[in-house]
């Protein structure tokens, strides 16, 4: 059974109107309260485990009545229980009730991994580093070990929640980091390909102009538009759901560092038009995904929302 565990602290005065909404909600379970157990702040302590469908609504109850202002709400997963109510209870209960997502949660996440530290962009250099030797040796291992390495989902992730929920500051931040950390990997990667093509380290056969790999990437089409569309959708729900196969896919799926790294090293062996390719694909792809991303971040709350609505009606009845 899906459960998310609540550890709360609150003063004194509020902690009877939280014991009340928690023991009228009859998806909570193992209610503990402790008086004037907690310090710093000063105050009682509670614990409960709430079904993960409902503990939307158990959160926006503590949070109106202001425990999260005058004290403070951890939330956890709960990984493992034994408990035969909380069994019967999963067993009475509509599926969309049981695993609807604790949207907190979900922003929580995104958030946390939106956070750009010196590391974000070190991990787009190598990536980009890493997408050239595959472009230039024609390895398509490579360019999938960049896709891999890169970074830059998240930050797209980022700039779609922040589009849903009207964050300007957010979208701000996950554009500039977007910019400029492309823009970083692009020069650095364009400085080592022409040492490269000045050392003759490329394969061969990219120099004698069969070039497969950079092909699939400098040209734009249909096909890449519908894959980054079906991978902004995989990835929101993926990270939704915490499917952590599922977001491995769309690091492997989308060519955002290959046409990164593409970039430079047409620029680097003066091929304009495939640069330029790669540019549009680069754009492309980065757009779709974080407007797919916004679209279907909005469309799964309204869907579940939807969803929970008659199944919480049909458990009350």
């Amino acid at each position: 059974m899906d459960l998310i565990h609540f550890r709360m602290v609150m003063p004194p005065a509020l902690t009877q109107r939280a014991v009340d909404l928690l023991t009228a909600d009859g998806h909570v379970l193992n209610l503990v309260v402790v008086r004037s157990a907690a310090h710093g702040p000063d105050g009682d302590a509670l614990d409960c485990d709430v079904m993960k469908g409902a503990a939307n609504e158990v959160l926006g109850g503590l949070r109106a009545l202001g425990v999260d202002r005058m004290g403070s709400i951890a939330v956890d997963d709960v990984e493992m229980m034994f408990s035969r109510r909380a069994e019967r209870i999963e067993a009475d209960e509509p599926s969309a009730l049981v695993h609807t997502p604790l949207w907190a949660a979900v922003e929580a996440h995104i958030r946390a991994e939106g956070t750009y530290l010196p590391s974000f962009y070190l991990f787009l250099v190598i990536a980009g580093l890493i997408g050239s030797v595959g472009i230039m040796s024609n390895s398509q291992i490579l360019i999938v070990a960049a896709m891999v390495v890169g970074p830059e989902y998240n930050a797209i992730a980022g700039v779609a929640l922040g589009l849903d929920r009207g964050n300007r500051r957010r979208v701000r931040e996950g554009a500039r980091a977007l910019t400029s950390g492309f823009l970083l990997a692009i020069v650095v990667t364009f400085g080592f390909a022409v040492l490269s093509r000045a050392a003759h380290f490329e394969s061969e056969a990219f120099q004698q102009g069969l070039r497969p790999v950079s092909h699939l990437i400098d040209t734009p089409d249909f096909f890449s538009l519908a894959v980054a569309a079906l991978a902004g959708v995989v990835g929101i729900v993926s990270l939704t759901e915490a499917r952590a196969s599922a977001l491995l896919g769309v690091f492997i799926s989308v060519t955002t560092i290959p046409a990164a790294s593409d970039i430079a090293v047409s620029l680097a062996f003066a091929d304009w038009s495939q640069a330029w390719g790669s540019l549009l694909q680069l754009l492309l792809n980065v757009v779709v995904l974080v407007v797919v991303g916004f679209l279907t971040l909005r469309l799964q709350r309204r869907l579940w929302r939807r969803a929970s609505r008659p199944a919480a009606a049909e458990a009350e009845g």
